[in-house]
This record gives structure tokens, C-alpha cells and sequence, in this order.
């Protein structure tokens, strides 16, 4: 922004839990080479279940990554999202106390929050009853202790805001980070999402009709919807003086964001609200659509929103289309935690210098018009300066952030 009342944002840390790699650095290798993270579901029973393929985080050892909270005490997105924020902290090379003496704080986005603490309580509950409850999982439940875990991990003081604007979630959170530091409220902020594989999440997209058989095919023209993800994910913010001043490494600057809310349809995009979004984003970076190299698309794999999301942005980008992709085609849908997701792989390839691939593409759907580039297969070297990360929700909640790399 120009504005000078306002100071630059940098991301200096990136921390990953995912169902493709634990930490930053085996996170985009996995993503530059196209690695698929799906494996048939264990944290549930899913024997009466016709599709069973989940994109789960295999031998989570939150124990190995925290250095202050007992796991036991927490739910499974809560150590998500401070695992992630621990490995945030180190990448960006902060010094411990500086973190939980100064201003800082975290806002984690989430679509169901402690989702499987919940599923655990239900199973309790029929079972047994409701006196047979275990009191421990209770006091796991309450969503807001998905950022409180993170704060509590890492002695911050300042807010830990919980944002449950479902798939949107991690860039609404990103947003308010932004604001935070570009505004002198905080001189550090911890921004992204968790979430967990669960049964009434994977149930209520199988009665949708939205899950696929294997593995999610972004853009295809045999695309058949989404697999159920989780993970964690953080980017830690600060001001860009500061990290200069301090040496830090800087993967990007936050530019700035779009949000909105259309309320339009429960399930459905509405491609005009989301080409409103996509305008708001480039708005508030006071940039052009010209300036756009690449765009980490929400790209679900369901043949409507692939569709909405493509026509929003031909209706703003007209004839040049910057190149697209999803990286869902190798985590899954992770919720809460997909924009973020998107955001880290971002960062890394405004800094690293390559665009993202779309997975598991076999046909191309050319109902999606001409001229677009999807990178599909794996990663491709290239050079990107700005980039959008879209992150589209159920009920019309939209949510963009741009980001730019620092020259």
C-alpha cells in the first residue's frame, strides 16, 4: 500500500502439516513433483461408506514438533495448528522471547474446528450414553482453542481469533494479520488454518454428490469433486522494516486482500461474486490485472465451482489469463486450512521462482474456454512477481489475498 500511514507486511515463516509432508521444505517438494497425499481413511470407521479415500496426515507426532503444551490436552486441529506455528517460528529464525514479550498473536481459520474431538464425544454418547462422556474431550471441544493452542504453544499475549469462515477461512485470517501489522497492532501475527478428516464432513459431501472415487482432478474434463482433507498450516507476519532490520528472510509481502459475502446459494458459487472478490483484492494492492503472474486457484475439482471460478476470471482478466492451478489435486480439500495451503506454496514460489502444478489432469475441459494454462503434471520454472490465492466457501464467502515477491 502507499498509503504511509501504513506500514509493509512480510511473511518470514512458513509452517506445514499436511498429508504430502510435515515442514515447508518437504511440503513444496512434494507439491512441485506432483505427489499425491490420498489414502484410504483410518480415523474412522468407513465400512458403510461407498467412497473412503481421505487426504489424512499420516504418523502425526505432535510431540516431536511442540515445546511447550502437553498434547494430550488438546484436540487434533489445535495440534495442527500449533505444530504448524512452532515450525513457523523456527523457519523464520525468531528468537522465543521476542515472540512472547512483544505484541503478537494468532488468528486460525477453520471450517469445523475440533471436529474429530466431536466425533469422538458423539461415539461416546450413542454408545454408552451420556454419562459415560470422557470430561477431558469436553473441555477439548470449543473451536476457539484451535488459535488458543497456538498462542499457548508459543507464550503469545496478544489475540488468538478463531475464524470459522469454512474454506475461506485461512485467508480471512490472513487478512486480519495484515491489518494487525500493517496497523501497528501487533508486531507479529501467526495466520492459517487446521482442520481434521471427520465423519460428518466426509458424510455430508458423500450426500452432496460432490466426493470423488480416488483422487481430486482440478480443471478435468472427468472432474468429479473433492476428497476430504486436514492439516495445519502457518505463515507468520510482521512488518517489512522489522525483518529487514533483523536479517530475516523474506519469502513474500502481503500486498493486500478482497472479501465478501454474496449469500447467493448454500453450495453454489455465483461467478459474478466471486469476479467482485478478485476486483476487491486488486483493489486493495492497487494493482491491475496486468500485474498478475499467477493465480493459486480454490479449484475444488466439482464441475461447477471449477467453472464459476474460471469464468470469474476470464471476466476479469479478459484474453490474458495469468497461469492457474490447484493444488487440491494433491492435499485434498483441507477446509479451513486450503487457503493457506495455497498461500505457503505461493510464498515459496514467489521466492523459489517456479508456478505450482495441478495434479492428476487427464483432459483439460474445454467447456473452460481457450488459452488456459493449469501447469499440469508438476512444477515449472518461471518467475512470478504477484500473485492472487483464491479462497472460495460455502454461503458465498469469499476471500482473496495477493501477494507479491520482494525485488
Amino acid at each position: 500500500m502507499s498509503d504511509t500511514r501504513f506500514r509493509r507486511v512480510a511473511v518470514t515463516g512458513l509452517g506445514v502439516v499436511s498429508s504430502v509432508g510435515i515442514g515447508v521444505g518437504e511440503f513444496t517438494e512434494s507439491i512441485r513433483s506432483g505427489r499425491n497425499g490420498m489414502s484410504p481413511i483410518t480415523s474412522f470407521d468407513t465400512t458403510r461408506f461407498p467412497k473412503n479415500i481421505g487426504g489424512e496426515v499420516q504418523d502425526f507426532e505432535p510431540e516431536t514438533i511442540l515445546e511447550q503444551i502437553d498434547p494430550s490436552r488438546w484436540g487434533r486441529s489445535g495440534l495442527f495448528a500449533a505444530s504448524a506455528a512452532r515450525l513457523a517460528a523456527r523457519d523464520a529464525k525468531v528468537d522465543p522471547d521476542v515472540l512472547s514479550d512483544g505484541a503478537a498473536g494468532s488468528v486460525i481459520g477453520t471450517t469445523s474446528g475440533e471436529s474429530a474431538v466431536k466425533q469422538r464425544l458423539a461415539e461416546q454418547w450413542l454408545g454408552s450414553g451420556l454419562k459415560t462422556i470422557d470430561p477431558r474431550l469436553v473441555v477439548q471441544a470449543p473451536a476457539n482453542r484451535v488459535a488458543g493452542a497456538v498462542n499457548s504453544e508459543l507464550g503469545l499475549s496478544g489475540e488468538a481469533q478463531t475464524i470459522a469462515t469454512a474454506c475461506s477461512a485461512s485467508n480471512y485470517a490472513l487478512g486480519y494479520a495484515y491489518d494487525m501489522i500493517r496497523t501497528g497492532e501487533a508486531d507479529f501475527m501467526f495466520a492459517g488454518g487446521a482442520d481434521s478428516v471427520n465423519r460428518h464432513t466426509h458424510a455430508g459431501f458423500l450426500r452432496l454428490g460432490a466426493l470423488a472415487d480416488d483422487v481430486i482432478r482440478p480443471f478435468d474434463v472427468g472432474r468429479a469433486g473433492i476428497i476430504t482433507g486436514e492439516g495445519g498450516v502457518s505463515l507468520l507476519l510482521e512488518p517489512l522494516e522489522q525483518a529487514l532490520d533483523r536479517g530475516a528472510r523474506i519469502y513474500a509481502e502481503v500486498l493486500g486482500y478482497g472479501v465478501n459475502c454474496d449469500a447467493n446459494h448454500m453450495v453454489h458459487p455465483d461467478k459474478e461474486s466471486l469476479a467482485r472478490c478478485i476486483e476487491a483484492a486488486l483493489a486493495s494492492a492497487a494493482i491491475g490485472p496486468e500485474d498478475v503472474d499467477y493465480v493459486s486457484a480454490h479449484g475444488t475439482g466439482t464441475p461447477v465451482n471449477d467453472a464459476a471460478e474460471i469464468a470469474a476470471v476470464r471476466s476479469v482478466f479478459g484474453d490474458r489469463i495469468p497461469p492457474i492451478s490447484s493444488i487440491k489435486s494433491m492435499l485434498g480439500h483441507t477446509m479451513g486450512a486450503a487457503s493457506g495451503f495455497g498461500a505457503v506454496i505461493t510464498c515459496k514460489a514467489l521466492y523459489d521462482g517456479f508456478l505450482p502444478p495441478t495434479a492428476n489432469l487427464n483432459q483439460l475441459d474445454p467447456a473452460l474456454g481457450p488459452g488456459l494454462d493449469v501447469v499440469p503434471g508438476v512444477a515449472r520454472a518461471a518467475n512470478p512477481r504477484i500473485a492472487l490465492n483464491h479462497g472460495f466457501a460455502f454461503g458465498g464467502n469469499n476471500a482473496i489475498t495477493v501477494l507479491g515477491r520482494i525485488s
